[in-house]
This record gives structure tokens, sequence and C-alpha cells, in this order.
């Protein structure tokens, strides 16, 4: 099947095109007629299966009749909504709306936590049909006054999961509640739980259905091996392997701030070039160490799981969890940053003697023991007995604990405004 029998705009085509892309994924197949024919959705598919293109494509052309060169702000009412948990993902979508809109006179715009309200305040009273947005900083701007959801047509629930997962749940009800009550509804999640089902319930009227992968299943293409490891001998064995594999552009996990800048600032001493984003990162170093590892400029990216399903790179070749999480469903979320737009993908995980039980929790989600590979003069020493797992503001790189372990689901730290929900949570088109 091809892009022109979707039906889309020669305009569209023209865009996808430019970007490479010849033939629809499967979600863009399944999501892209039902959002034309202006069905509400719901959809299960994760990242890197094409959803971000799957709604932004059939947006940019329901809204495209109506699309005009005017520069009054007026002929430029906001008529979608697209909501998202963080801020990377929100610049990723608008980046997309962008990209395959070029030729099409509609405005976007993003609004986001963790920078200055004002720039985005006067972007919104210049007028912009497509709004994206993180919960958060949307609720404050509706409180200043600077939203008019009147003419808003189409809303869209991008990662809806993460968003629940995140506490943001209260904010999205408030948000809904000042939305049209005829309107479009799509919402996207990796995974339809109960939650999920019962948001959809509220907020959708008849959706129809689309699910493209199974439930927690991690990407097909990407290769994953565990190196059992000592937890003081991890940095030196990611060391080694990232210099003797030549390897090059490698995302690394960690599960806190202070242990991603720790691992950082080591490897940097190792003669390895590395950054590290996370929540306390202002919103410049964090774009800058993206664009600096997207272009090759910084061999390695050392993240927290704030990034595990909002950072968009087209052909990453290698993850590496340096710190397995303690959450199995993180871990699917975190390879699924490798192994996209048909390309292959390899994720390796340090494991610890502390993290054994870790290791089970995600082959049992995943139905399969993962392979073991010792790597020569790194074996492990079984006399080390297992300790408790950091998981709070001092977690360093090799996950020794300072105090007893946490029962509750850790936090990779907190994020800041417009990236985490005002109340504590319960418990590309192929690459974009």
């Amino acid at each position: 099947m091809s892009f022109e029998s979707l039906g889309l705009l020669p305009e569209l085509l023209r865009a996808v095109r430019e970007q490479g892309y010849e033939t629809p994924t499967p979600i863009q197949i399944q999501a892209i007629p039902l959002v034309l024919e202006g069905r509400d959705l719901m959809a299960r598919a994760q990242t890197g299966t094409g959803k971000t293109a799957g709604f932004t494509l059939p947006l940019l052309q329901r809204l495209a009749p109506q699309a005009n060169t005017s520069a009054s702000p007026a002929r430029h009412p906001i008529r979608a909504l697209i909501l998202t948990p963080t801020r990377e993902l929100a610049m990723q979508v608008e980046e997309s709306v962008r990209t395959y809109g070029k030729y099409i006179p509609l405005r976007s715009t993003t609004i986001f936590g963790g920078v200055n309200i004002n720039p985005q305040t006067k972007a919104l009273r210049a007028g912009a049909e497509i709004l994206v947005a993180t919960p958060g900083r949307l609720l404050d701007h509706q409180g200043q006054g600077n939203l008019n959801f009147s003419q808003l047509e189409v809303v869209i629930l991008d990662e809806a999961d993460r968003m629940l997962d995140m506490g943001f749940i209260r904010d999205i009800q408030k948000i809904i509640a000042l939305l049209p009550v005829n309107r479009q509804t799509l919402l996207f999640s990796a995974t339809f739980t109960d939650e999920i089902k019962q948001l959809a319930s509220k907020f959708l009227k008849n959706p129809a259905s689309v699910q493209i992968t199974p439930l927690n299943t991690a990407a097909e293409l990407v290769r994953q091996v565990v190196h059992p490891v000592d937890r003081e001998r991890k940095r030196a064995l990611l060391a080694h392997l990232i210099t003797s594999r030549k390897l090059e552009q490698v995302l690394v996990f960690t599960r806190t701030k202070h242990g991603a800048n720790r691992l950082s600032e080591q490897l940097d001493k190792d003669g390895i070039s590395s950054m590290a984003i996370h929540g306390n990162k202002s919103q410049p170093q964090r774009i800058k160490a993206l664009e600096d590892f997207k272009k090759g400029a910084v061999r390695v990216l050392v993240a927290t799981d704030i990034a595990a399903r909002g950072l968009d790179i087209d052909m990453l070749p290698h993850v590496v969890n340096y710190e397995l999480p303690q959450v199995p469903e993180d871990y699917i979320h975190r390879i699924g940053r490798t192994g996209r737009a048909g390309s292959e993908g390899e994720a390796l995980s340090l494991v610890c003697v502390d993290e054994h039980r870790l290791l089970k929790d995600i082959e049992k989600l995943l139905r399969k023991e993962l392979p073991k590979d010792v790597i020569q003069g790194y074996a492990p020493d079984p006399s080390i007995p297992a300790e408790p797992i950091q998981t709070g503001r001092q977690g360093g790189g090799g996950g020794r604990s300072r105090g007893p372990a946490r029962a509750a689901r850790p936090s990779s730290g907190q994020t800041p405004r417009g990236e985490r929900g005002r109340h504590p949570a319960r418990t590309s088109p192929r690459g974009k």
C-alpha cells in the first residue's frame, strides 16, 4: 500500500516524499482513514511505529480546507490540541506538524513548562490552529486567559498511559472540561490498561479501535543481551564495550539524575564524550545535549527514564541499561528507542547481583529468558552479596544503597513543571 492510496492531499504526499518515506506503517494504514472519516479513535501503538505521522497527516488534511495566509490572529484560532506528557515529545510532535504541513498554511506552536512563559504567550496571541502542549503549562496559560478553545475541532492524547503514570489524570480531566463537546478525540497509548479504557469511556464517543503492537512486546528487531557484572565494575565494563566495539551514538539509562551526572562525568574522564539529560537540566541544556547527540558531536547520552518515551532519534543503534528499571514495563519503553524504522538495534543490560529480581521480572514480562554473555575479565564475583537498590536522590552509578530499599514505584527524580503531574502517580512517519 502507498500513501497515495490513503487519500492524502498532494501537499502532504509531497512533504512525506521529501522525508524519504514511500510505504505507510501498519498504524498509519489503519488510523489515517479512520481519522479522515472523523471517527474518535483509540489506538494502541508503541513509540517507533509511526504513530505521530498516523495522527499528524490526517489532522493536517482535516484542517487544510480552512487554512489561510492571513496575518490576522483571529483567522488562526486553535482548532486542534495535542496533549503530550513531556516537553521533549511536545517539541517532536510539533516538529512533525511543521515537517508534514510545510505546504499547507496552518500555524502551530508548542507550550511546555521549564521555560519562560512570555514567548509562549506571544505565540498564542499571534494565532495558531494547532497547539501542542503538556498539561501543566496548558492550565497555566488557561489561568492567564491566553487560550480560547471555542473553535476547537480535534483533541489528541498522545502517550496517554505515560500521562496517567505521571499523575496527569486530574489535569487531563480539567482540560477536557474546557473543550467543546462536539469534537473528534484521538487517544494513543502503548498499553490498554483498565485506567486507559476508563479514560477512553469518559472522553471518546463510539471510538474505533486500532491495536498494532502486541501488549508489552519488545521491538522484534532489537537484539537483547545481558552482561553480568559486579556493581562496582559497571562503569569500566561500559567504557570497555564502547571503546573495544567502537560503538557510536549510545543511549545509556540510569535510575537517578545524580547517577546520570556522575556516569557522564566518569565517561568523559575515560575519553568518551558524553552528556546527561534529565529533569534537572534546563531546557536549553537538554536541547543542546540532544542535538549534539543526534549529529554525533557527543558519543554517549546518559538519561533517566524521562527520556525513555520522549526522545525521537532515527536509526539509534545502541541502548544500554546501565541500571535496570524497577518497573518492568519501563524496560520495554527504554529499548524501544532502538530498532526503529525497520533498522536493527541492540539493547545491552549491565546486571549486577542486586538486580537479579528485576531481571526476572523483565523476563517474565517478555515471556522469555534473555541471553547472558559474561565479558572476559568482567565476570562477577559470586561472593559479593546483594544490596538494596538505591532509588532516591543519592543514587549512583552502581546501584549501591545508603538506606532501605523502597517498595513503591521509584522516580527518576522530580521533573520540572510541565512534565509532571500536579498530583502523585498512583503507584516517522516510522520514527516519529
